[in-house]
């Protein structure tokens, strides 16, 4: 693997012996998580973060409208 590093100029064999694992899990020879997975779940918590922000936001608004039916009209 420290051939395979050099040679591909990266920094550490443990960066490549974690490729060809990943490689073994996207091709269905090791278990684990593929690639495809990972990047649904980053993109799934992403989306998550966003609609909490907006229900957040919805809220505040919400709060802010309900007051301002309750305050007596001039």
């Amino acid at each position: 693997m420290v051939k395979v590093a050099e040679l591909l100029g990266v920094g550490t064999p443990k960066t490549v012996r974690k490729w060809c694992r990943q490689a073994q899990v996207d091709a269905g020879a090791r278990a684990g998580v593929t690639s495809e997975e990972t990047a649904e779940l980053k993109r799934l918590k992403q989306e998550n973060g966003e609609s909490k922000r907006a229900n957040a936001i919805l809220r505040s608004a919400s709060a802010f409208f309900a007051a301002e039916l309750d305050r007596p009209q001039r």
